[in-house]
């Protein structure tokens, strides 16, 4: 009992919250900001409900099959089969070449490179003459996208794959390799192995992918609910949240104070980024893991933890690593590696491309030629510089820098998007009317 009493109640001991505390276990500030973030959001809905009505139309599906201006746009995907096999149709023809340097070859190889061409020139002729739901073009012109994206690496491959099958002369270890069940080249051509390339969740084209061993319906049937809870929850909220600060622009921007401008962006700002989120969760995480599941594709290394990155371009190199191993692979090492470029001078086409094709996507659903979308993909080159010098300092910093240039980028694009169909489609009827 004494020697209870004379222990001492008080030694050299640091505040929790202090940095040199060592401390990390914030569960329960998490859990506070949930529970504020959950009141906030609810008294939000409430209000928007308050202040503008329900908005959600519940029948759009029953319309869009009712209305056939919106079917071009499917029309427009079922046409995208002619190109895939036009492709396949010259790479056997290439593949029963025996001479690699040949007149044949040099035009097999010529018509490959006008049929990229055409599958990008083609959807934006068609969209801008037959005039689709913006929407349903959006799909269409993604669809395309991707298409061209795996064509380019399916003919990359096969090149290569016909290089080495001129250059090897020990036809036994070909042999023993197509024992062991791998497929090897001219065998990949066939319809089956180039439609599956087609809907696996992967740009960068393989002769023989990755398995999983069996498909987990349970898993299906999670990957399901969240594709049709959060599409759903998407659609409410772009029309519910979004679709009514949009309509509050009634003339250009620039007729607008600055006050006016700046509070309209952060009203949209929130609400779009969410849509961003979910649009992330949906597509990378619930779309291609069904794809997957289904394809018993075993790599589903569809994204890194983007969400950590300190700077601008850790977050591009993080976020879609679809797209990121596709231009590693296709474009970036073929400059660097093959050509001779410095990587400064690869990792700028890089980056070029990737703005062009974010402009590709918006301006032709929209029918509108705007630099926007070019533009907010080219400001962030400096601003990553920036960002760069920040997380430099302080990691923590740099991380939030990545998330505000995140969040205000792009509804700064829409406004300018909206503006631009505002203009076109209102100011320009009342002129000529």
């Amino acid at each position: 009992m004494t020697s209870a009493l004379n222990v001492a109640p008080h030694h050299e001991r640091v505040s929790l919250l202090s940095p040199s505390s060592g401390y990390e276990n914030y569960r329960g500030f998490l859990n506070l900001i949930y529970v504020i973030l959950g009141i906030g959001g609810c008294r939000l809905v409430i209000e928007n409900i308050l202040q503008y009505g329900l908005l959600i139309d519940f029948n759009w599906p029953i319309k869009f099959l009712k209305d056939p201006t919106h079917w071009p746009s499917v029309f427009l995907i079922v046409l995208v089969n002619f190109f895939i096999l036009f492709e396949f149709w010259l790479e056997l023809r290439l593949s029963k070449i025996h001479i690699l340097k040949s007149r044949i070859t040099t035009t097999c190889i010529f018509l490959q490179f006008i049929n990229l061409i055409v599958i990008l020139i083609f959807p934006a002729i068609y969209v801008y003459y037959r005039q689709p739901n913006p929407v349903g073009a959006f799909f269409a012109i993604f669809i395309y996208t991707i298409v061209l994206l795996k064509l380019f690496s399916y003919l990359h491959i096969n090149y290569q794959c016909r290089q080495a099958l001129f250059q090897r002369k020990n036809d036994s270890r070909r042999n023993s390799n197509a024992s062991k069940g791998r497929i090897v080249y001219p065998g990949n051509l066939t319809y089956k192995n180039l439609y599956y390339f087609m809907f696996a969740p992967t740009l960068c084209y393989e002769l023989n992918f990755t398995h999983s061993l069996r498909i987990r319906k349970g898993f299906i049937l999670r990957r399901c609910m969240e594709i049709l809870v959060l599409a759903s929850l998407q659609y409410c909220l772009g029309q519910q949240w979004i679709l009514p600060i949009l309509r509050t622009i009634d003339r250009p921007l620039n007729q607008y104070s600055t006050l006016e401008n700046i509070e309209r962006l952060l009203r949209l700002a929130l609400p779009n980024h969410l849509l961003w989120l979910i649009f992330f969760y949906v597509y990378f995480h619930s779309i291609l893991n069904l794809l997957a599941e289904l394809l018993y594709f075993g790599d589903r290394y569809f994204y890194l933890d983007w969400w950590n990155a300190t700077d601008l371009s850790e977050f591009w190199n993080r976020w879609n690593t679809i797209v990121h191993h596709f231009c590693k692979r296709h474009i970036y090492k073929p400059l660097v590696i093959h050509y001779g470029f410095n990587k400064f001078i690869g990792s700028l086409v890089v980056f070029l491309i990737s703005a062009f094709f974010h402009e590709y996507l918006i301006s032709v659903p929209l029918r509108m030629l705007r630099p926007w979308s070019f533009l907010a993909m080219i400001v962030q080159v400096p601003i990553g510089i920036v960002v760069k010098r920040i997380s430099l300092e302080n990691k923590t910093y740099g991380n939030l820098a990545v998330w505000i240039s995140l969040i205000l980028i792009q509804p700064i694009a829409i406004l300018l998007y909206i503006q631009d169909l505002f203009y076109r489609d209102f100011v320009k009827d009342k002129i000529y009317t």
